[in-house]
């Protein structure tokens, strides 16, 4: 079984950046799609991006595409979310989850691993 712990969350203006990364063990991640999802309050869990064990296929939410790129590094067991351009309505708690199949999902329900989450503000 998989473990993933986020970080790299935080507090940021309109218009700035943050990386959030997502450290695995337990296992090796080279074998799992991972996924980025976020979930603001009062609202559903959301997709954001996901990504391929290898890293060569990407998918990406609409309102993300563009400002957000996914990437990993299985050398180092973790697997990265750059944000940039980032928006008051970027605000939320973003999880990582990870599937032990190659081609990367987007819906929550396919994801059996999650981390805890680490929490995004955006402020005007």
């Amino acid at each position: 079984q998989v473990q993933l712990v986020e970080s790299g969350g935080g507090l940021v203006q309109a218009g700035g950046s943050l990386r959030l990364s997502c450290a695995a063990s337990g296992r090796s991640l080279s074998s799992y799609a991972m996924g980025w999802f976020r979930q603001a309050p009062g609202k559903e869990r959301e997709f954001v991006a996901s990504i391929s064990w290898t890293g060569s296929e990407t998918y990406y939410g609409d309102s993300v595409k563009g400002r957000f790129s996914i990437s990993r590094d299985n050398a180092k067991n973790t697997v990265y979310l750059q944000m940039n351009s980032l928006k008051p309505e970027d605000t939320a708690i973003y999880y990582c989850a990870a599937h032990p199949t190659v081609v990367p999902r987007r819906t929550t329900n396919d994801y059996p691993y999650w981390g805890q989450g680490t929490q995004v503000t955006v402020s005007l």
